[in-house]
């Protein structure tokens, strides 16, 4: 396990699904975590609970991302929850789901969704940066999306790429603090806050059997993935989108 006893950690969008599990893997490491939501204060309620039942420590924190205010109202937790701690690791994790193609996405949808994926993960890392230690670790969310052509997700896909050249460019600038800026990318990936979406007849089957290792990933998955990139093994890792997939879509299958 990734040793990160001794690291803060703030992981937007933590009170369900994969921002769940990375707030407890990088708990379990030894991290104590900032526990961002929005609106689901029982959900983020049960990650601080699941933490501390752990021996970890975590504190939860609400902004709703996307309004005007949303980074300020975070950073008005994070600091009261670092108690003048340096911050060591931001995970974007937070994100609005696909509106639609192109012919239903209204102009409302569009702007949310770029509000939350884009404008929000681009104004925490700036917000963050004064409280960022060198050597820190900034850790963006995207998606396999940003890959593949899914006209279902033509404006999400496009708020992917953002963020990916996003991290691309960032890595490049902070790099003289020592701080690493990766993004990763999951694909299809079964949570308890989506798993439904996947009982539909026969469509795990068509995932896994378009998946080189042959099944739909988890959440568990995807958070081994950035407590290695939080970590002191990855500090030669900046730049980069990992592709935490299991390899999705690669190509014809014999």
């Amino acid at each position: 396990m990734n040793d990160l006893t001794g690291r803060t950690a703030l992981v937007t969008g933590a009170s369900r699904g994969i921002g769940q599990a990375i707030a407890t893997r990088l708990a379990a490491g030894g991290a104590t975590v900032l526990v961002h939501y929005g609106r689901d204060a029982d959900g983020a309620a049960a990650t601080v609970g699941a933490i501390e039942r752990a021996g970890g420590t975590a504190l939860a924190v609400q902004a709703e991302l996307g309004v005007d205010g949303d980074v300020e109202t975070l950073f008005e937790g994070v600091e009261k929850g670092l108690a003048g701690r340096p911050l060591d690791i931001v995970v974007n994790n937070a994100a609005a789901q696909p509106a639609g193609p192109l012919g239903v996405t209204t102009r409302a949808e569009f702007d949310h969704l770029f509000a939350v994926n884009v404008r929000a993960p681009y104004f925490i890392v700036q917000r963050a940066l004064p409280l960022l230690r060198d050597g820190g670790r900034i850790v963006t969310i995207s998606s396999v999306a940003t890959r593949m052509a899914n006209p279902a997700q033509t404006s999400f896909a496009m708020t992917k790429g953002a963020i990916e050249t996003m991290s691309l460019t960032l890595a490049n600038e902070l790099g003289a603090r020592g701080i690493t800026v990766n993004a990763v990318a999951p694909g299809a990936t079964r949570t308890p806050a989506n798993g439904a979406v996947f009982e539909a007849p026969g469509l795990a089957d068509v995932i896994a059997g378009s998946t080189a290792l042959g099944r739909l990933g988890d959440a568990g998955d995807v958070a081994d993935v950035v407590a290695f990139l939080a970590s002191d093994a990855a500090r030669w890792i900046t730049g980069q989108v990992i592709d935490a997939s299991g390899g999705l879509f690669l190509g014809p299958r014999a």
